[in-house]
């Protein structure tokens, strides 16, 4: 999986942050620390870590992701990464 999307709450900058959907690479999400979760009411699972997103955004870096862009939604920040396909 080449992309990965990131976001937190501007109010929540020291984590959880969001790192990963229900089809999101086991992998990656191991890597993370990453636990899947699913809130009530949704029909989806996510994936959360406890650790703020600079941190996540610097792990991600030593396994070959850049950054491709950043954008805040409302309160939500989101960070889209991307690596070149093995």
């Amino acid at each position: 999986m080449p992309y990965v999307l990131v976001s937190t709450q501007i109010r929540l900058e020291t984590g959880p942050t969001l790192v990963g959907d229900e089809y999101s690479d086991p992998v990656i999400m191991t890597y993370l620390g990453a636990r899947k979760t699913t809130m009530l009411g949704n029909n989806f699972s996510e994936y959360h870590v406890d650790t703020p997103p600079r941190l996540v955004l610097d792990k991600l870096e030593k396994i070959g992701f850049r950054v491709v862009t950043m954008t805040g939604v409302g309160q939500t920040l989101v960070w889209c990464l991307h690596r070149e396909a093995e």
